[in-house]
């Protein structure tokens, strides 16, 4: 792919980095390596599909896939189908077996759980469109809770639909300016990640022209909003959490300046966690004080910069927050009921633990992360947990996004699939079953995963991908 004469590089630009790098031989790879395209990555979604027998069910596709030091889900991809049929269009990518990821922001998740195996409540401060909150979610298992947050409004939808995809049920979503956490949630989270926005110099592999706008005045301004959301972030860490400050910019300004920052602002209060341990080969990227400072041709992946940080001790809280939050127009369900729908749930396949709880708005049934609980009423979520079914007088209408996420693959109302009636579902096209229907509501699954539900109408199993959701083109293997 020729795109070299195209990649757009201010001169102001090429002097930052001239003086960034450590030498001509270090530039002149730099500048070689953004010509060329980038290499294509995946990770594996373990909440739904061990490394192992992912690996074995690709096997027959020729796939290559390169291990990534940094990430032991992650792979980099070369297919010789590349061009017939996207990644995105396989049966394993929409049945939530694997997230496309570059490479190197899979750095951070990988940084932030070295350090903090053991953390229950967590904060993407970030989080659209969940490469980084669905690799938390796996390294969690499912459990305690991930505050996903996004500013852009038009993203939520995205992250919300990717977290389905891979079936993550242990997330709550906000909408908000990450100013607002550190004065609303003061030292709630035992890690959290921000994944800063910034001006995005690490990624002119992918597009050409991500410099286009690029101005010295400009990163200052990026640098300025920075120094807020990680002074936010810091204060909504508890004591002896683990925060992890990443960008995918290359400049000095956004990076060790935005943390050093913080350092002088709370000297008492916070220390590095350097990163020089965390995989084989980090130390071509580790900076002075323990930072990665990832440039493209290090590892042959997009730019990146990570850091993480401990808090050491409580420091004096920001002035708090002036909005309302309303009432919660959810209510907790009683044991009794919720026995009695986890029994049905159960007879339709649908199983959850202790970690999930049941909570009821008008006719609408939902589980929440039991984690984020003590949170509620203190900042508005616009999406919190699992929608599980909806209530109507003969019993529940289970939910897509729940199925995905909870349903046993071979369940006694379980049916398979062949690859044919797989492609008609995802293209939102009734099925006429082969197999022999065990009940009138069955969960329909392919390559032992669930991918939804269907209701028997004579004949045929009634289609309820979502809408939104259904593909046409090409699918699944050529």
């Amino acid at each position: 792919m020729a795109h070299s004469s195209r990649v757009f590089f201010p001169d102001s630009f090429l002097s930052a980095m001239c003086e960034t790098l450590p030498d001509s031989a270090a530039f002149d790879a730099f500048i070689a390596i953004s010509q060329q395209p980038l290499r294509r990555s995946l990770r594996v979604n373990t909440l739904k599909i061990s490394v192992d027998d992912f690996l074995r069910q690709v096997e027959p596709y020729n796939w290559a896939l390169t291990p990534i030091p940094w990430c032991e889900e992650g792979f980099w991809i070369a297919r010789e189908d590349a061009d017939d049929l996207p990644l995105g269009s396989t049966a394993e990518h929409l049945s939530g077996l694997f997230y496309i990821q570059e490479a190197s922001s899979m750095l951070p998740v990988s940084a932030l759980f070295d350090a903090a195996p053991e953390a229950h409540c967590v904060m993407d401060v970030a989080a659209a469109p969940g490469s980084k909150t669905t690799q938390m979610a796996a390294k969690m298992g499912n459990q305690g809770a991930i505050l996903a947050n996004e500013y852009s409004a038009s993203r939520v939808k995205v992250l919300h639909a990717n977290l389905s995809r891979c079936g993550v049920s242990n997330t709550a979503l906000t909408h908000f300016d990450g100013r607002v956490f550190g004065p609303a949630l003061p030292e709630c989270f035992d890690a959290i990640l921000l994944d800063a926005p910034c001006s995005g110099e690490g990624v002119i592999r992918k597009d050409s022209d991500a410099l286009r706008n690029w101005t010295p005045e400009s990163t200052q301004e990026i640098a300025a909003t920075q120094r807020d959301l990680i002074d936010s972030a810091f204060h909504a860490l508890k004591p002896g959490g683990t925060l992890i400050y990443s960008t995918c910019t290359l400049n000095q300004i956004e990076n060790q300046q935005v943390v050093a920052w913080l350092l002088a602002r709370y000297p008492a209060a916070v220390e590095v966690l350097p990163l020089d341990g965390l995989f084989a080969g980090a130390e071509r990227a580790l900076t002075a004080e323990g930072y990665l400072h990832v440039f493209p041709q290090i590892f042959d992946s997009e730019g990146f910069f990570v850091a993480r940080l401990r808090k050491t001790a409580s420091v004096p809280p920001m002035e708090k927050p002036g909005y309302k939050v309303g009432k919660l127009p959810f209510s907790p369900l009683s044991r009794k009921l919720s026995d009695e729908i986890s029994a049905a749930a159960r007879q339709s396949g649908l199983e959850w633990d202790a970690s999930l709880n049941l909570w009821q708005r008008d006719k609408e049934l939902w589980l929440f992360p039991a984690t984020i609980e003590p949170l509620l009423g203190r900042v508005r979520f616009s999406r919190i947990g699992l929608k599980l079914a909806e209530t109507f007088p003969k019993g529940y209408r289970w939910q897509h996004e729940a199925v995905v996420a909870l349903a046993c693959p071979t369940a006694a109302n379980s049916v398979a699939l062949t690859e044919e009636e797989a492609e008609e579902w995802y293209r939102g096209r009734d099925i006429y079953p082969q197999a022999a229907l065990p009940r009138d509501e069955v969960i329909v699954t392919w390559q032992q995963q669930p991918i939804g539900l269907a209701k028997k109408v004579s004949n045929r199993l009634k289609n309820n991908y979502p809408r939104e959701l259904v593909r046409d083109g090409k699918l699944f293997k050529a």
